[in-house]
């Protein structure tokens, strides 16, 4: 029966080639792809409801006279609707279930296959986010969106631009919003962690947008995760699944909970003036708690109380421990058994010279690992081009392990002169291990390439009077010219006399 009162143009066909083209039920039966026996069934009701060719009813009114309801089944109990849409949500609800539970309250309601018509059609006058049939407790879907609002620097007046962090659970639509300044990886890992405490609990999966934070490399069918990402998830025993690109069915629950942090949060905070990140995400919670509390008409409960019945009691607990956030980089060993980051070098054993390692920062240590193993330790230094060295992973015998050695250098760098050989003597000598300074002798020795042996050592000169030991030092009396001139310029004094001046013998001894 739902069946037919949805194909009303394929009906309206079936009478015109019957009544009009006057072909046989055979013929019609192939052209519009039916059984002869349902042409015969429509033709035969249009002729007992007494109507005739051509007729002027809209489909509407043609198909209530086709198919009047049987006034008996209107006596039948309706199902809860909205009870069956947020049970179907729970683990392991099926249709079936339900409607044997139906059954046994109403012994003459609906037969299954109607019962599930009808649900079916409730479910499509739903919004799209609405009537997909997330699992209670399952997951959140997650994304960033632009925000109308700026905040105001006191000192400078100047305006700064905000986001908007949204996370919505999928079968209530539980809604965390927080405004933030960036989409940077720390700035992500925080707000994930806000949302969780928020909820107080985890979901089975999340489910976030292609953002770099979260995704380092998309892709529809084997995204990589960014390394934080899934520590962080591992942490708290979630799982990733990042959006498919181009799917925007993916992620409409996200951008959804976009749109309606816009509407009803940001839109109501719009004449207002924010003097700092805190005050605007202050004012964001008030208007958050009293948006999930209103009631949806779809479903006559609010957020609040859909995500208390849901999600909550069949989502994850949260770990005892907040989640520490480090950030992941890969490095390859120098041949000076350092590694470097953010500009500062700390050391590895010498036998993973040239190996790839993983680098995981925290914000006061530096480890390293190497095919997932933790090789080495170090305290987080920010100083930068500085040097971070464990005596215990220097080798024990530089000619037998090491390409590079000081004697080495040295006489590489006599190649190009005395003065390049002292100069990079003096680099060495300037650093607790020889080691932290070959980087920068090999990168001196090499400026001969670009100009020349003779400019090179005339420029290592130079720096050896200023005693200005460094790699820049040499680059920049190189470009400025410098090593053209043969001795330091003198600085001459000039004498001034004036009235108003002391001289020097107004200090000596007996002075008045």
């Amino acid at each position: 029966m739902a069946q037919e009162r949805t194909s009303m143009r394929k009906i309206k066909e079936v009478l015109r080639l019957h009544f009009e083209a006057q072909i046989s039920q055979a013929k019609i039966s192939s052209v519009v792809k039916l059984s002869r026996s349902t042409v015969q069934q429509y033709i035969m009701r249009f002729m007992a409801a007494g109507l005739s060719w051509p007729t002027e009813l809209r489909d509407d009114e043609l198909e209530r006279r086709l198919f009047p309801v049987d006034k008996g089944e209107n006596n039948r109990p309706e199902p809860d609707y909205l009870y069956l849409s947020q049970e179907i949500r729970k683990p392991d609800a099926t249709l079936s279930v339900l409607w044997e539970e139906y059954k046994e309250q109403h012994p003459h309601g609906y037969q299954y296959s109607y019962f599930c018509d009808l649900f079916n059609a409730y479910r499509q006058k739903l919004n799209y986010s609405m009537r997909q049939e997330h699992k209670a407790g399952e997951k959140t879907f997650i994304d960033f969106g632009d925000s109308p609002l700026k905040i105001i620097d006191l000192r400078t007046g100047i305006e700064r631009s905000t986001k908007i962090f949204v996370s919505v659970w999928g079968a209530s639509n539980y809604l965390f919003a927080k405004s933030c300044l960036d989409e940077k990886l720390p700035t992500w890992i925080k707000l994930n962690i806000n949302a969780l405490e928020y909820f107080g609990c985890c979901p089975r999966a999340m489910v976030p947008d292609n953002l770099r934070s979260a995704v380092s490399k998309a892709s529809r069918y084997e995204p990589d995760i960014n390394p934080t990402y899934a520590e962080f998830a591992e942490h708290y025993g979630t799982v990733i699944f990042p959006a498919r690109p181009y799917r925007p069915k993916d992620k409409s629950k996200a951008e959804n909970g976009v749109k309606l942090a816009k509407r009803w949060i940001l839109f109501r905070l719009r004449n207002q003036t924010f003097y700092s990140l805190a005050e605007l995400n202050a004012a964001i919670l008030v208007l958050l708690t009293e948006f999930n509390q209103r009631m949806m008409k779809k479903f006559q409960r609010s957020r609040k109380e859909l995500f208390e019945l849901l999600d909550k009691p069949h989502a994850l607990q949260l770990p005892d421990s907040h989640y520490e956030f480090a950030e992941w980089k890969k490095a390859k060993v120098q041949f000076n058994y350092h590694i470097s980051y953010e500009g500062h070098h700390y050391s590895v054993p010498y036998t993973f010279i040239h190996r790839e390692v993983d680098i995981k920062a925290t914000p006061n240590l530096i480890e390293i690992y190497c095919n997932g193993n933790r090789i080495c330790s170090h305290a987080k230094n920010s100083k930068p081009h500085g040097y971070t060295t464990v005596t215990e992973h220097m080798p024990k015998s530089h000619q037998k392990y090491l390409e590079w050695t000081p004697d080495r250098i040295l006489h590489y760098a006599g190649k190009y002169g005395k003065s390049v050989q002292d100069f990079v003597q003096q680099v060495m000598a300037t650093r607790k291990f020889p080691e932290q300074a070959y980087k920068s002798c090999l990168g001196i020795i090499r400026l001969e390439n670009k100009y020349s042996a003779e400019r090179l050592n005339l420029a290592c000169l130079r720096a050896l009077e200023y005693r200005a030991y460094s790699y820049k030092s040499v680059v920049n009396i190189l470009q400025k010219g410098l090593d053209k001139q043969t001795t330091l310029t003198s600085v001459k004094t000039v004498v001034i006399n004036h009235e108003n001046i002391r001289g020097s013998n107004y200090y000596s001894e007996g002075a008045q």
